[in-house]
Protein backbone atom coordinates (compact mmCIF):
# COMPACT_ATOMS: atom_id res chain seq x y z
CA UNK A 1 0.00 0.00 0.00
CA UNK A 2 1.25 3.48 -0.93
CA UNK A 3 0.87 6.46 1.37
CA UNK A 4 1.35 10.04 0.14
CA UNK A 5 2.42 12.69 2.64
CA UNK A 6 4.33 15.97 2.79
CA UNK A 7 8.09 15.56 2.76
CA UNK A 8 10.09 16.21 5.93
CA UNK A 9 13.78 16.86 6.56
CA UNK A 10 14.12 13.19 7.54
CA UNK A 11 13.32 12.29 3.90
CA UNK A 12 16.32 14.19 2.54
CA UNK A 13 18.59 11.19 1.92
CA UNK A 14 15.86 9.20 0.16
CA UNK A 15 14.88 12.24 -1.95
CA UNK A 16 18.54 12.77 -2.89
CA UNK A 17 18.90 9.12 -3.89
CA UNK A 18 15.79 9.31 -6.06
CA UNK A 19 16.98 12.56 -7.61
CA UNK A 20 20.16 10.76 -8.70
CA UNK A 21 17.94 8.23 -10.51
CA UNK A 22 16.79 11.17 -12.67
CA UNK A 23 20.42 11.87 -13.51
CA UNK A 24 20.87 14.96 -11.33
CA UNK A 25 23.57 15.42 -8.71
CA UNK A 26 22.17 15.56 -5.18
CA UNK A 27 23.45 15.01 -1.67
CA UNK A 28 21.41 14.59 1.50
CA UNK A 29 22.81 17.91 2.81
CA UNK A 30 21.98 19.91 -0.32
CA UNK A 31 18.57 18.25 -0.53
CA UNK A 32 17.84 19.05 3.12
CA UNK A 33 18.77 22.71 2.51
CA UNK A 34 16.63 22.99 -0.65
CA UNK A 35 13.72 21.18 0.99
CA UNK A 36 13.82 23.60 3.93
CA UNK A 37 13.64 26.55 1.51
CA UNK A 38 10.65 25.00 -0.27
CA UNK A 39 8.90 24.22 3.01
CA UNK A 40 9.17 27.88 4.05
CA UNK A 41 7.39 28.96 0.86
CA UNK A 42 3.61 29.22 0.50
CA UNK A 43 4.10 28.61 -3.23
CA UNK A 44 5.72 25.18 -3.00
CA UNK A 45 4.86 21.70 -1.79
CA UNK A 46 6.85 18.47 -1.85
CA UNK A 47 5.09 15.17 -1.38
CA UNK A 48 6.68 11.76 -0.94
CA UNK A 49 5.21 8.36 -1.69
CA UNK A 50 5.82 5.74 0.98
CA UNK A 51 5.67 1.97 0.71
CA UNK A 52 6.06 0.52 4.19
CA UNK A 53 8.75 2.77 5.68
CA UNK A 54 10.56 3.56 2.44
CA UNK A 55 10.27 6.64 0.25
CA UNK A 56 9.65 5.34 -3.27
CA UNK A 57 8.85 8.62 -5.04
CA UNK A 58 8.54 12.36 -4.71
CA UNK A 59 6.87 15.29 -6.47
CA UNK A 60 7.51 19.03 -6.17
CA UNK A 61 4.80 21.53 -7.18
CA UNK A 62 5.41 25.27 -7.49
CA UNK A 63 2.85 28.09 -7.87
CA UNK A 64 3.80 30.43 -10.73
CA UNK A 65 2.48 33.98 -10.82
CA UNK A 66 3.27 36.13 -13.82
CA UNK A 67 2.04 39.15 -15.74
CA UNK A 68 1.42 37.14 -18.93
CA UNK A 69 -0.59 33.97 -18.28
CA UNK A 70 -3.09 33.33 -15.56
CA UNK A 71 -1.56 31.85 -12.41
CA UNK A 72 -0.75 28.16 -12.65
CA UNK A 73 0.95 25.43 -10.68
CA UNK A 74 3.85 23.55 -12.18
CA UNK A 75 5.24 20.14 -11.40
CA UNK A 76 8.93 20.98 -11.03
CA UNK A 77 10.04 17.42 -10.43
CA UNK A 78 8.60 13.92 -10.18
CA UNK A 79 10.50 10.70 -9.73
CA UNK A 80 9.54 7.18 -8.77
CA UNK A 81 12.17 4.59 -8.00
CA UNK A 82 12.74 2.23 -10.92
CA UNK A 83 11.36 -0.84 -9.13
CA UNK A 84 8.03 0.98 -8.50
CA UNK A 85 7.52 2.47 -11.98
CA UNK A 86 4.32 1.26 -13.59
CA UNK A 87 2.69 0.42 -10.25
CA UNK A 88 0.59 3.59 -9.93
CA UNK A 89 2.90 5.49 -7.56
CA UNK A 90 3.49 8.29 -10.07
CA UNK A 91 -0.24 8.61 -10.69
CA UNK A 92 -0.89 8.93 -6.97
CA UNK A 93 1.74 11.64 -6.67
CA UNK A 94 0.20 13.56 -9.59
CA UNK A 95 -3.23 13.19 -7.96
CA UNK A 96 -1.80 14.67 -4.74
CA UNK A 97 -0.41 17.59 -6.77
CA UNK A 98 -3.79 18.12 -8.44
CA UNK A 99 -5.58 18.05 -5.08
CA UNK A 100 -3.13 20.61 -3.62
CA UNK A 101 -3.67 22.89 -6.63
CA UNK A 102 -7.46 22.61 -6.41
CA UNK A 103 -7.35 23.30 -2.67
CA UNK A 104 -5.52 26.55 -3.46
CA UNK A 105 -7.98 27.45 -6.27
CA UNK A 106 -5.40 27.13 -9.01
CA UNK A 107 -6.99 26.71 -12.44
CA UNK A 108 -4.16 24.82 -14.19
CA UNK A 109 -1.39 22.34 -13.52
CA UNK A 110 1.55 22.37 -15.91
CA UNK A 111 4.59 20.15 -16.34
CA UNK A 112 7.65 20.37 -18.56
CA UNK A 113 9.56 17.35 -19.78
CA UNK A 114 12.59 16.87 -21.96
CA UNK A 115 11.47 15.71 -25.41
CA UNK A 116 13.79 12.71 -25.23
CA UNK A 117 11.73 11.31 -22.33
CA UNK A 118 9.08 9.66 -24.51
CA UNK A 119 7.80 7.45 -21.68
CA UNK A 120 7.30 10.55 -19.55
CA UNK A 121 5.24 12.16 -22.30
CA UNK A 122 2.96 9.10 -22.48
CA UNK A 123 2.67 9.07 -18.69
CA UNK A 124 1.37 12.65 -18.57
CA UNK A 125 -0.85 12.34 -21.64
CA UNK A 126 -2.47 9.26 -20.07
CA UNK A 127 -3.34 11.46 -17.08
CA UNK A 128 -5.06 14.16 -19.10
CA UNK A 129 -2.16 16.52 -19.78
CA UNK A 130 -1.80 17.87 -23.33
CA UNK A 131 1.23 19.37 -25.06
CA UNK A 132 0.50 23.09 -25.48
CA UNK A 133 3.94 24.37 -26.45
CA UNK A 134 7.34 23.20 -27.65
CA UNK A 135 10.12 25.62 -26.84
CA UNK A 136 13.84 26.12 -26.35
CA UNK A 137 15.23 26.73 -22.90
CA UNK A 138 18.06 29.25 -22.69
CA UNK A 139 20.30 29.56 -19.66
CA UNK A 140 23.04 31.99 -18.71
CA UNK A 141 25.14 31.55 -15.56
CA UNK A 142 25.14 34.64 -13.34
CA UNK A 143 27.65 35.39 -10.60
CA UNK A 144 29.15 32.73 -8.42
CA UNK A 145 27.34 30.10 -6.43
CA UNK A 146 28.29 29.82 -2.77
CA UNK A 147 28.51 26.54 -0.89
CA UNK A 148 24.91 27.00 0.21
CA UNK A 149 23.80 27.06 -3.41
CA UNK A 150 22.90 30.73 -3.26
CA UNK A 151 24.23 33.08 -5.92
CA UNK A 152 26.62 35.71 -4.62
CA UNK A 153 27.94 38.84 -6.28
CA UNK A 154 31.48 38.94 -7.61
CA UNK A 155 33.70 41.45 -5.87
CA UNK A 156 35.80 43.69 -8.08
CA UNK A 157 39.14 44.97 -6.94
Amino acid sequence: MITIREATAADSKAIADLTKELGYAATPASTRRRLAELQSSDNDIVFVAMRSRSVVGWIHVHRVASLEPEIFDEIRGLVVTESERGTGVGSQLVEAAEAWSRKHSCPRLRVRSNVIRTETRRFYENRGFAVTKVQNVFEKPLGHTSRSGRITKSRSR
